[in-house]
């Protein structure tokens, strides 16, 4: 991607979010960390430069990182879902916001039933903002690791909007990632879905760097 984003990681303190934080930073966007304290975000940022080597990843509260941000990623866990979306509403006015929730029931690890949580999203924070659903079977342990390198990992993305899907879709490709338009948001809960039986495959075989990939359908690049 030649034009340069702010990328508000919402919840980023996580599993996921300093994943995706190294591997943006080194695509050269500048990430900024959100949480619920700016103390926790400002000191997860401080492990992801020094894991990164440069100082490119800042630390701030969710609502103040929205703000300043041209697109937010929302990466809480499920039962922080609601409460972070109400918290930062008023900052995600006119922009993209791609939720990457999939609720998981454990530990039977039942599907969720619709509507999916982006769509879910969608309702809350309404239409001015765009939501696109992506990244809920990508294994957070694998982003970290080799954050330099590509991951052998699709993502599916949901949205109503096809200019912000193809937004989303390079962002995952400057993170290393191959990326896979798969219908509107309704759809999110199918991918939902796919996490849960994802999670039971990796509980099942002992791993934690289980993934899916898309056969059959010529990879496109995305700019």
């Amino acid at each position: 991607m030649d034009e340069k984003k702010t990328i508000a990681i919402l919840g980023g303190t996580g599993q996921l979010g300093p994943g995706l934080a190294l591997r943006w930073a080194q695509a050269g966007h500048h990430v900024i960390i959100g949480s619920r304290q700016a103390d926790k975000a400002q000191g997860v940022a401080a492990e992801l430069n020094a894991e990164f080597g440069q100082d490119l990843i800042e630390g701030k509260e969710n609502a103040e990182a929205a703000r300043l941000a041209d697109l937010c990623v929302l990466t809480v866990e499920q039962t922080a879902h609601l409460p972070a979306l109400e918290s930062v509403k008023s900052e995600l006015q006119g922009k993209i916001l791609v939720d990457t929730t999939a609720r998981l029931s454990f530990p039977d690890l039942i599907p969720p039933a619709p509507p999916a949580a982006a769509k879910i999203a969608q309702d809350l924070v309404g239409a001015s903002v765009r939501v696109v659903a992506a990244f809920q079977t990508v294994p957070a342990a694998s982003l970290r690791k080799n954050f330099n390198q590509p991951l052998d990992s699709d993502v599916l993305v949901c949205a109503d909007d096809a200019a912000a899907a193809e937004t989303v879709m390079t962002l995952a490709q400057d993170a290393g990632l191959q990326a896979y338009f798969a219908g509107a948001l309704d759809k999110a809960i199918v991918v939902e879905g796919l996490t849960s039986i994802l999670v039971s495959m990796n509980k099942y075989y002992k791993s934690r760097h289980g993934t899916f990939k898309v056969a059959g359908i010529p990879a496109k690049k995305h700019a």
